[in-house]
């Protein structure tokens, strides 16, 4: 299962972090962002020790939300040593999220 991070430790989960790590900005009351979490929460076991999956509630977390340019639910952003390698909007099918973090941990 993906953990859910707040603003207080993005910093040490996230931008600290050597490697790959898959941010997922949701909303509670969002119909393709409840659709994604067993998608996510699948890949987060399935790849686990190999990249990092993470949610952001950006109703809890609006300063992250704000900062990241965050616009829409879901929005996925992919970062790779602390730094922002892709962004991923809307409901995505897993074989693609797959492809992006094999790609990314591979590089």
């Amino acid at each position: 299962m993906a953990k859910k991070v707040n603003s207080s430790e993005f910093k040490s989960e996230v931008l600290d972090h050597k490697g790959v790590v898959l941010v997922d900005f949701f909303a509670t009351w969002c119909g393709p962002c409840k659709a994604l979490t067993p998608i996510v929460d699948k890949l987060s076991e399935e790849m686990s020790g190999k990249v990092k999956i993470v949610k952001v509630d950006i109703d809890e977390n609006s300063a992250l939300a704000t900062e990241y340019r965050v616009m829409s639910v879901p929005t996925m952003k992919l970062f790779k040593d602390g730094e922002v390698v892709e962004t991923l909007v809307g409901l995505r099918p897993e074989s693609e999220l797959r492809d992006k973090l094999n790609y990314y941990s591979a590089e």
